[in-house]
Order: C-alpha cells, then sequence, then structure tokens
C-alpha cells in the first residue's frame, strides 16, 4: 500500500529533512501547496520555522488554511512539526498577538529572561533534551509507541505550548526549571516540538510509528 503524505509548502518549513524522514519510514512523501493535491493525501505534515505571525500570514497568503481545515476534519492523520506544532495553537505572544489555526486550545509563550534563580536563560533553546510521558498516560497508542521515556530529541525553539486542555499532552519536557508541553495529541491532530528528523533514530521511529497509523488507521 502507497502512503501519500502532503507536506504543506507556505515558504517557511525545513522541507527537505521532513521529505527525506518521511521516505526513510516508507512514506510516499511529496511537497505541495496546492489545495486540490492536499486533499487527497493520506496524511498531512503542517511544517515550520521562523516567527508564528509571518506563518500565519503565510497561510493566508498561500489560500492554505481552508484547506487545513478540511483535511483535519476528514479525520486523516496531520501532524503539526516545530512551528507547525505551534501554529495549531489558538493564539502565539511572538512578537504581539496573533492567532493561530485553534486547532488545539491553549496559547505560545515565550522562555522567560530568566530562571528562579535569578540566573540568565539561554534563549533559543538549542539543545538535545529529553521527553517525558505526562503522569497517567500512556504512549501506546501515539506516534511514541515504544520510544523509552528519557529519550533525548534535538530542540531549537524560544517559545513553548501551554494546551489549556492537559489530557492533549502528550510528552513533557524541561528547561531551565520549566516544565513544559512538548508534543501533543487531539483526535487525528498530532503536534511536535522537537525534530524528529533530526533526532536520529529514536526520531525516525516517530515516523515510522505515525506511518504504521496510516495505514492500519491505529498504533
Amino acid at each position: 500500500m502507497t502512503i501519500k503524505v502532503a507536506i504543506v509548502d507556505y515558504g517557511l518549513g525545513n522541507l527537505f529533512s521532513i521529505n527525506q524522514a518521511c521516505q526513510q519510514a516508507g512514506l510516499s512523501s511529496f511537497i505541495t501547496s496546492d489545495a486540490d493535491i492536499i486533499s487527497t493525501a493520506d496524511a498531512l505534515i503542517l511544517p515550520g520555522v521562523g516567527a508564528f505571525g509571518d506563518a500565519m500570514n503565510s497561510l493566508k497568503a498561500n489560500n492554505l488554511v481552508a484547506p487545513i481545515y478540511n483535511f483535519v476534519q476528514t479525520g486523516k492523520p496531520f501532524m503539526g512539526i516545530c512551528l507547525g506544532m505551534q501554529l495549531l495553537f489558538s493564539q502565539s505572544e511572538e512578537f504581539g498577538q496573533h492567532e493561530g489555526l485553534n486547532l488545539i486550545k491553549g496559547q505560545i509563550v515565550r522562555f522567560p529572561e530568566t530562571n528562579r534563580e535569578g540566573e540568565s536563560i539561554r534563549v533559543p533553546q538549542i539543545q538535545w533534551n529529553q521527553i517525558a510521558c505526562p503522569e497517567n498516560q500512556s504512549w501506546q497508542n501515539s506516534v511514541l509507541k515504544d520510544i523509552p521515556e528519557g529519550t533525548y530529541m534535538h530542540f531549537v525553539h524560544s517559545y513553548y505550548a501551554v494546551p489549556y486542555n492537559v489530557e492533549d499532552i502528550l510528552s513533557l519536557s524541561e528547561y531551565e526549571g520549566i516544565k513544559y508541553a512538548s508534543a501533543v495529541m487531539k483526535d487525528n491532530i498530532t503536534g511536535i516540538q522537537y525534530h524528529p528528523e533530526k533526532s536520529a533514530g529514536q526520531g525516525i521511529k516517530i515516523y515510522q510509528n505515525w506511518a504504521h497509523f496510516i495505514k492500519n488507521k491505529s498504533y
């Protein structure tokens, strides 16, 4: 079975590395900004690097907001990565207040300038950092299936997500004493703050798990 995965091109994504990771996981992925092609895909990825407001403006300018909403409503798997995850949320405070896609209720906020001890925090966070499973939850039915808790993933970000519903949190990470949602999941939507495509074997496994879900409609 050929699994067609559309990667949304709106001018602000790390498209090549995500496309390579998808193909390594056995997915037939392609980069597109064509709404008609997006609608025929089996799954959709929203990538992203850069500023939240610029990304939303670019999605609107390329007439991609409605195709994304329409795709999500089909129930087919949809994944946002890095800035693409942040765009799933209601709003962001990055360089002013900006409205997001509002697919997951919550806000995007900036890491503070100092930690609890009053020491300066290096922002953005650019490092390998661990992911943990929220208490009383399981990764068994998610893209993180069989990935050991405490696995290191690669992060590059200055802002982080604060979901209004804690049940939407898939993984937690901690930076300078701040525990935050580093991945989210709601229905057919998955959002990942870190870069699986830059996180070695365990990162590629995320795409492999997602491919299995797309094919079997179950993890």
